[in-house]
């Protein structure tokens, strides 16, 4: 008969495992829950003409269905917040891992943390009251709601994920690591850079697509910040829609059962499909540094 200990063990080992399996199942039927009622739409309309359409009039007749634009706004925005949370973050937590005084580390790490509570719908009307006035200001634009607000907003969103992720990585490189650099008579920040970073890169790495995946699947804050307009982008400083404020939008307005409604989950499908590309880029990505 097994012993106490063993039978803890074999009950550990069979939560984990059907804990692992019952998230699988769970995304399955996610996925299958969006695809049933998604693929409706194309009993009416061609899936050329949704993805590559470049008119989103859901409401008119006939209802034009693509969302081109709708991506186009969307990859906007997601680039616009990397390129300042990205660098801002990573700098962030070298400076807090390798930088501060012992003293103010833990001090900066949960303030950072702590903005991560922030609720979206804040964030979003902070960037009402600040960012959109600043940018109208500023760059002379027509208006403030821009994809370029919508970035400003999500980067700030981003970077708390960005940072506490790529501070834990940088804090686990092993000291031996920093000491045979020292050694060898390099300074502080050539240490850093040639020894700390590369050896910290795939958590870096998971740091930066968790923070895209962030950015990718917010909807209030850029809903209320972005100007909302599904036409095509002609640059960062005008109005654009995203995939997900779309959804947010109108389903509460569609007809149950209408090419509108299954329109909705089509974009759910494509949002699906985006995000679990940015996350099996990441898991390939810190797998192979990891080699």
């Amino acid at each position: 008969m097994p012993s106490g200990r063993k039978l803890k063990e074999i009950f550990f080992e069979t939560a984990i495992r059907a804990s692992g399996v019952a998230s699988i199942f769970i995304v399955g039927l996610i996925f299958f829950f969006l695809f049933k009622e998604g693929i409706m739409l194309f009993q009416t309309q061609k899936l050329s003409g949704f993805l590559f359409g470049k008119n989103w009039y859901p409401i008119s007749e006939p209802g034009e269905f693509g969302i081109l634009p709708l991506i186009s706004g969307t990859i906007l925005v997601t680039l616009g917040a990397a390129v300042l949370s990205v660098p801002l973050g990573i700098a962030a937590a070298i400076y807090i891992a390798e930088v501060a005084p012992p003293q103010s580390k833990e001090i900066l790490k949960s303030g950072v943390e702590l903005l991560a509570a922030i609720p979206s719908v804040v964030l979003g009307f902070i960037g009402i009251v600040t960012v959109v006035p600043w940018i109208k200001n500023t760059f002379h634009a027509p208006t403030g709601l821009t994809a370029f607000a919508g970035a400003v907003v999500l980067a700030f969103m981003a970077m708390p994920t960005i940072v506490s992720i790529a501070e834990d990585a940088l804090y686990s490189v092993p000291k031996t690591y920093k000491e045979g650099a020292y050694a060898l008579g390099a300074t502080q920040w050539q240490t850093i850079w040639r020894v700390v970073l590369p050896a910290a890169s795939s958590g870096i790495v998971a740091a930066v697509m968790l923070g895209i995946g962030r950015v990718v699947g917010e909807t209030m804050a850029v809903m209320m910040v972005t100007g909302n307009s599904p036409s095509m982008p002609r640059g960062i400083f005008y109005p654009v829609r995203t995939l997900t404020a779309t959804i947010a939008a109108e389903m509460g307005e569609t007809v149950r059962g209408s090419d509108h409604y299954f329109s909705l989950f089509a974009i759910g499908i494509v949002l699906f499909v985006i995000t679990f590309a940015v996350n099996m880029t990441a898991d390939l990505v810190v797998h192979r540094k990891r080699k």
